[in-house]
C-alpha cells in the first residue's frame, strides 16, 4: 500500500502533518512533506487525533467540463483550453464532515474529482516542468449549487459555500493514470460516476502549466481536474462517497445548513429586473 500522509489535530487541539500507518497510528512529521517534513519517533494512538483534511491550501483552482462526456450531459461543448474557476479555502472540510445544503439553493450536485496537491512554487511553467510541481494525489468532491451556476452567469457562489470541497482523506505520492473513478449515493452498490481519469481533456501537468501562466501556486495549494459524467443532486440525509482506484475513498453525509436570523432564504430575494 502506497504511504498515505495525512493532517490531524490531536485531543488536545495540536496539529500535525504525519503518515498513517496500517494499525491506525499515525507517525509525526517535523513539517509538511511537500516542505520535506521529517519523520519524528512520537507516534499518535487512534484514539488520540481526529483526521483533517490532508492540507490547508492558499486557493483551490479547479478546472472545469474536463471530461467529454460530463461537458455534454450538462449541454456544453469542450472548451479549447482549461475553464478556470476559484474555490474559496473556506470550502474545505475533511472525510466525514457533513457538506451543508444551503436554504439558497434548490439544487446541489456532487462531483467526485481528482485532486493535485503542489508541492513546490510553480510560475510559468512548462507542462513537463508543472509535473515535477505536483508532489502528490488525494480525492476531492466539488459540491456544486447548480441552480445558482445557471442563474448567476459565473460560479463564484454556486462553487463557495462553506463546506463544498470535502477534500482527503490522505495524499498518495503517485496514483496510475489509468485510475479508476467512482462516486457513490447511500449504500447503493451502483456508482453514479465511473470514470478513468486519463478520459481527462487536459492532462493533471498539462492543467497545471496553465495555471501557472495566470497565478502562481504555493506549496500545499490544490487543484481539481474536474468531474466526469454522471453528476447529479443529493439531499439532506444522503452520504456520498467518491472512489479512486489507489487513493481510497472520501465519504460525507449531507445535512441541511443551519440557518441564522442574518442568513437571507430564496424567498428574502428579489425579484428579477432586467439589467439596466
Amino acid at each position: 500500500m502506497a504511504q498515505r500522509y495525512v493532517r490531524v489535530q490531536t485531543n488536545s487541539g495540536h496539529l500535525y502533518y504525519g503518515l498513517l500507518l496500517l494499525d491506525h497510528r499515525v507517525q509525526l512529521l517535523d513539517a509538511p512533506p511537500w516542505l520535506k517534513g521529517q519523520p519524528l519517533d512520537q507516534m499518535l494512538e487512534p484514539d488520540t487525533y481526529e483526521l483533517l483534511a490532508p492540507c490547508a491550501p492558499s486557493k483551490i483552482v479547479a478546472v472545469g467540463r474536463n471530461y467529454l462526456k460530463h461537458a455534454a450531459e450538462l449541454g456544453n461543448e469542450v472548451p479549447a483550453e482549461p475553464l478556470l474557476f476559484l474555490k474559496p479555502p473556506t470550502t474545505v472540510i475533511p472525510a466525514n464532515m457533513p457538506i451543508q445544503y444551503p436554504a439558497l439553493s434548490n439544487r446541489v450536485d456532487y462531483e467526485g474529482e481528482l485532486a493535485l496537491v503542489m508541492g513546490d512554487r510553480c510560475v510559468d511553467c512548462t507542462p513537463e516542468t508543472a509535473r515535477t510541481k505536483i508532489w502528490g494525489y488525494t480525492i476531492a468532491n466539488d459540491v456544486t449549487a447548480r441552480d445558482l451556476q445557471r442563474s448567476d452567469g459565473q460560479w463564484t457562489r454556486a462553487k463557495g459555500f462553506d463546506t463544498f470541497c470535502p477534500l482527503g482523506p490522505w495524499i498518495v505520492r503517485e496514483v496510475n493514470p489509468s485510475a479508476t473513478l467512482q462516486t457513490f449515493i447511500n449504500d447503493d452498490p451502483n456508482p453514479v460516476q465511473f470514470a478513468s481519469i486519463s478520459d481527462m481533456t487536459f492532462s493533471p501537468e498539462v492543467i497545471v502549466a496553465y495555471i501557472s501562466q495566470v497565478m502562481t501556486l504555493l506549496p500545499g495549494d490544490v487543484v481539481l481536474t474536474g468531474t466526469p459524467q454522471g453528476v447529479g443532486g443529493m439531499r439532506v440525509g444522503d452520504r456520498i462517497r467518491v472512489e479512486i482506484e489507489g487513493i481510497g475513498s472520501l465519504e460525507n453525509p449531507v445535512e441541511a445548513r443551519p440557518i441564522s436570523p442574518q442568513t437571507p432564504t430564496e424567498a428574502d430575494q428579489p425579484a428579477e429586473t432586467a439589467n439596466p
